[in-house]
């Protein structure tokens, strides 16, 4: 298991620097950050070449990404053009973001695994035929008609929450965002738990252990669940980026400032240093989540062994 992990560690490596050089070329090559930092006013040429300067955007660009990665490993990830340097605003935005992912993740797991093998084991009946309805509408509306509508009503209708988040965003008020945040990837879950549940529900060690004698709960937490859960891991893992990365419609509503919220400033004011620094931490979100999914197949699956 040490060396496998230690190999994946080290595969990671190569996928980062392209990830990040691409995000970096994107960024920086496409557009121009210092004409943006301006705004529709053009900069003197004299100052604009002492700005180019000072932040090393009149190097190629291949110079400009080995001098970025040298900040990373400091622990510099640049600043920002309002003069605050990244860190402090990762340092008031993720931690949000986490609560609110984290809240979005255990709806997906609680709600979208019971509700997928409820409708497994009752295949092709009623209860079935509803949950494949419900997720199909779930999937067919945006997050920004669903977030209004879930807001207007628990928020401002009935008055059970509160409409939006305050600053400190406590897990209380993050409940609401959390929900909005994790119906889409909730249906999936649900469809995808269904689907393994019903194919592994006809396998021989189904039959083999329902033959023994054993009780059908047992069946199906220790035997049945374990071996479908898989896919539904896969999903999940990987969908912790994504909701990170993708909680800008769902932060704008409940006004959270969070990693959605900045990144929609930096993209909106072409705030190149802000935007590339938060993607950067969300590329290695993503690869942290695919490695502990890989090192989750051995513990669900026995017979899965790492060398």
């Amino acid at each position: 298991m040490g060396r496998y992990v230690i190999r994946r560690l080290l595969q990671m490596v190569p996928v980062f620097i392209g990830s990040t050089f691409l995000i970096f070329f994107m960024v920086y090559a496409l557009g121009d950050p210092v004409a943006a930092l301006f705004g529709d006013k053009a900069p003197d040429p004299a100052t604009a070449a002492r700005i180019r300067q000072e932040l090393y955007l009149d190097e190629p660009l291949w110079k400009q990404y080995g001098h970025y990665m040298g900040q990373i490993l400091s622990g510099n990830f640049g600043t920002a053009f309002n003069g605050q340097p990244v860190t402090e605003l990762m340092a008031d935005a993720f931690p949000v973001t986490l609560r609110l992912t984290l809240v979005a993740i255990l709806f997906e797991i609680v709600f979208g695994i019971t509700l997928g093998v409820l409708s497994g084991l009752r295949r092709g009946r009623s209860a079935d035929t509803t949950v494949l309805l419900l997720t199909l509408i779930v999937v067919s509306v945006p997050t920004f008609v669903s977030g209004y509508v879930l807001q207007y009503l628990f928020g401002v209708k009935w008055g059970i929450v509160s409409p939006s988040v305050s600053p400190e965003a406590p897990f209380d008020e993050l409940m609401l965002p959390g929900i909005v945040l994790a119906l889409t990837s909730l249906a999936y879950v649900t469809r995808l738990s269904r689907t393994s549940i019903a194919e592994n529900s006809r396998a021989d060690y189904v039959r083999t252990a329902v033959a023994k004698g054993l009780p059908r709960r047992r069946v199906v937490t220790r035997h049945l669940l374990r071996n479908s859960l898989i896919p539904v891991v896969t999903f999940i893992g990987t969908d912790i980026g994504a909701l990170m990365g993708g909680a800008i419609v769902t932060e704008r509503i409940f006004n959270i400032h969070g990693v959605g919220f900045q990144l929609y400033q930096g993209i909106l004011r072409q705030n190149s240093p802000t935007v590339v620094g938060f993607v950067t931490i969300l590329v290695i979100v993503f690869l942290l989540a695919n490695l502990l999914v890989d090192l989750l197949y051995a513990v669900l699956d026995p017979r899965i062994r790492y060398a």
